[in-house]
């Protein structure tokens, strides 16, 4: 992490916080990208005519949506310096309340006017919902002046035990059909949730690359005081992130709800710490001031196709689990062994006499 003394207000100081922000390791996603080729090498090889076909490339379409909506949601909190704990929960909260508005305004045999209010409204309050989650959230880490992750925690908390109280961690299924599309629906042969994933991919890759919000993001994640001191109004800012990841999480929820036909409390709790392990691949730092929208979606390509070569072998999901741990330590190993040697190979440009 960067210096905690505040810098200067000066032209200088700002010009080296912001490129501070903006610095980024070394061969990141290229190494990733390499990892990604050499693995779907090694699958088509042991698994001839079996992964490298369209089926297995739209299975993998369809399977990656949810985990890589939640790992956005996941990656904003990450490069501001903080965490999100609740996305799951928010999530899974959001595609409740549109479930049971669908079965309430939706029943069965209802006209396809109705249906379609009832779609509207559904996606109204979930938005609505996870708006408000955001917001509070946020306030509550711009304000309370302690770690987001116990902030989080407490959030997270809230949501799971209202979301459990009002259904009795029962399962609402059996949405009108029309909706389900959004989940399993298919564009020229490509799955209407990983379009989803793209243009939520894109989305936040432009907010955090090519707007002030996004500079700020990075700067308070760098160094927070030396934000503040920056005249960036630190408060509202981490309001927008938790805001921003909320949003996700009911973009997330749209896609589950309709994928699995159904809602619970209990769905996808397994994917909290993954969102976690495919930010920290894909090269996002953990104490903030860095991550790349690139580097997580090749980092989320490369557990998919290890899960699809392994599901595709009849092996253990469990293992599955195992080998993204290996696979994130083996790359975190690589990186601190190329590095001391990356600095003795290249040569240093930094001009004589200048400042580093």
């Amino acid at each position: 992490m960067a210096d905690a003394t505040p810098p200067r207000t000066s032209p200088a100081g700002m010009d080296s916080l912001i490129r501070l922000a903006r610095a980024q390791p070394l061969g990141g996603t290229t190494g990733l990208a390499l990892l990604l080729v050499a693995l779907v090498a090694l699958n088509a090889v042991l698994l001839p005519g079996r992964f490298a076909t369209f089926g297995t490339l739209q299975s993998m379409m369809f399977q990656l949506p949810e985990l890589g909506i939640l790992a956005l949601a996941m990656v904003i909190p990450l490069i501001s310096g903080g965490l999100n704990l609740a996305i799951i929960a928010t999530a899974n909260q959001c595609a409740l309340a549109m479930a049971w508005i669908l079965k309430a305004l939706a029943p069965a045999g209802a006209s396809g006017s109705t249906v379609a209010l009832a779609i509207a409204a559904a996606l109204l309050a979930g938005l609505l919902l996870s708006l408000l989650i955001g917001l509070l959230t946020g306030f509550l880490v711009a304000n309370m002046g302690v770690h987001p992750i116990l902030v989080t925690l407490g959030t997270m908390s809230v949501v799971n035990g209202v979301s459990i109280y009002l259904t009795r961690g029962t399962v609402i299924a059996g949405l009108p059909e029309p909706f389900l599309v959004i989940g399993n629906g298919v564009v020229a042969g490509v799955p209407i949730p990983f379009l989803i994933l793209l243009a939520a991919a894109g989305a936040t890759a432009f907010v955090l690359n090519r707007t002030p919000f996004g500079l700020a993001v990075f700067m308070i994640g760098s160094n927070l005081e030396a934000a503040r001191y920056a005249g960036i109004d630190t408060k509202r800012v981490l309001v927008g992130v938790y805001t921003m990841s909320s949003l996700l999480c009911f973009l997330a929820a749209c896609v589950m709800l309709s994928r699995f036909n159904s809602a619970s409390a209990g769905y996808a709790e397994s994917y909290l710490l993954i969102t976690i392990l495919a930010a920290v691949l894909g090269g996002v730092d953990p104490f903030g001031g860095f991550g790349r929208i690139a580097g997580l979606m090749l980092a989320l390509a490369v557990l998919q196709v290890i899960s699809s070569g392994f599901n595709l072998m009849g092996l253990s999901q469990h293992l599955t689990l195992a080998i993204w741990g290996l696979t994130l330590i083996a790359v975190m190993g690589v990186k601190a062994a190329a590095a001391p040697l990356a600095r003795r190979l290249l040569p240093d440009r930094t001009p004589k006499g200048a400042k580093p």
